[in-house]
């Protein structure tokens, strides 16, 4: 069965490792596209989203391979330019394949893409960005398409912060001729990390990080070979966890630097934290303090992905906290599921108003999306009683072992049959 079950009333205790990145891999999965060889990715996580990528670049002629969690991408005959949207219908961040397919092939046909529904997460700025250096754009009723003689180097810019119209931008340009410069673009982690990628097979790329980032084409790429940096949502998720069962944990290779936003509130809620002999070491047995407010922003914001998270957590502090989500409209939805369990939680457009200390209760409760998903299994580990949460599958598209990591820190969770 597509559901996983947890007994809750457990503090979470022990230490634990943190995947590799979901949000730094797919975008470096479709860099390796631009080298016609051998890249390899060391510590990918074996994701959904991953998994997916990976059959999408099969579909286009790329041979991979896995020596353990190091993920092999032979893209030497990777020359096939459409992909079928039963591919990319399930997942969203395969849009930033255009870029690449316009690098390496001049040319590149997509189905829509697909993903959680958190919002509206229109594409506008991908295409603007593809526009911006010579390409021109088809859009069909069920296909994207966009093709090019020679993509041209160019100023862009964009009129709003997007992580993914960032990257496709920087996709398409490492190949272009000429200079390119990104303003207003997107800071996160992982934009940095597809740069330093990049940079690693060959391309002049500076400025990331920051606000312009600058790209010199080159002629051509070679392969890859990088590290992924552990994923800072899913080391977000569980100090969440931590909280929400009043923990101790440590965490073995944190994300360093990346989650600064996120700790200054967990200090306000009652967590303490430190930095010790490279670990990061979580206490969340004196949470007790309500937020008035919260907003998640762009990087280095509040992350939108850890929202739902932080909801589960101060779902079970007593007294008002609000949180107001300003990244995606239609962010609450594992609210109304953790109203079943007993949690105080009124949503109206894009606040959330939780009246928490309301005593959790294990019951079944249904995932509709990735991150929301796993804030059910933090309420469920903080109830009393069994939960039994369905759509384990979303969950799975970004959290490798969550069950195992969870049972390492003393949880009681297993899937359901």
């Amino acid at each position: 069965m597509d559901s996983i079950r947890v007994t809750g009333g457990r503090p979470l205790d022990g230490t634990v490792s943190i995947q590799g990145s979901k949000n730094a891999a797919l975008p470096m999965m479709a860099a390796s596209l631009l080298h016609r060889g051998v890249s390899v990715l060391k510590g990918c996580p074996r994701i959904a989203d991953v998994l997916c990528m990976e059959g999408i670049l099969g579909e286009m002629g790329a041979v991979t391979w896995w020596e353990g969690h190091d993920l092999y991408l032979d893209c030497t005959k990777a020359d096939k330019t459409e992909i079928s949207e039963v591919y990319t219908g399930k997942m969203r961040s395969s849009v930033i394949l255009l870029g690449a397919m316009l690098g390496r092939n001049k040319k590149g046909c997509l189905g829509y893409p697909g993903g959680c529904v958190i919002g509206k997460r229109p594409i506008d700025l991908h295409l603007l960005a593809l526009r911006s250096l010579g390409a021109r754009i088809e859009e069909g009723p069920f296909f994207l398409c966009a093709s090019c003689r020679e993509l041209k180097g160019s100023t862009i810019s964009f009129p709003g912060k997007s992580v993914g119209a960032t990257e496709q931008g920087i996709l398409a340009a490492v190949l272009a001729k000429g200079e390119t410069c990104l303003k207003n673009c997107a800071r996160e982690p992982e934009i940095q990390w597809l740069c330093r990628y990049l940079r690693g097979m060959g391309a002049k790329i500076s400025g990331e990080g920051g606000e312009c980032i600058y790209i010199t084409g080159v002629e051509e790429l070679n392969g890859g070979n990088m590290q992924v940096p552990p994923d800072r949502i899913v080391a977000g998720t569980y100090l969440c966890a931590c909280a929400a069962t009043r923990g101790r944990i440590t965490i073995e290779n944190p994300p360093e630097g990346e989650l600064d936003a996120f700790l200054e509130v967990y200090r306000k809620i009652g967590g303490q934290y430190k930095a010790k002999s490279g670990k990061l070491i979580a206490d969340g047995s004196g949470v007790r303090f309500s937020l008035p407010y919260l907003e998640t922003g762009v990087y280095p914001g509040f992350p939108t992905d850890l929202q739902s998270p932080m909801m589960a957590v101060l779902a079970t502090i007593p007294g008002e906290s609000h949180i107001r989500e300003m990244i995606f409209e239609d962010r609450f939805k594992a609210a109304e599921q953790m109203n079943r369990m007993g949690a105080g939680i009124v949503t109206a457009g894009r606040d959330a108003f939780i009246h928490g200390g309301h005593p959790l209760l294990g019951c079944q409760v249904y995932a509709q999306e990735l991150r929301g998903g796993a804030a059910l299994i933090l309420a469920a580990l903080a109830a009393k009683g069994e939960t039994e949460i369905h759509g384990y599958s979303y969950i799975r598209r970004g959290y490798e072992r969550i069950g195992d990591d969870l049972r390492t820190l003393g949880a009681k969770c297993q899937p359901a049959f």
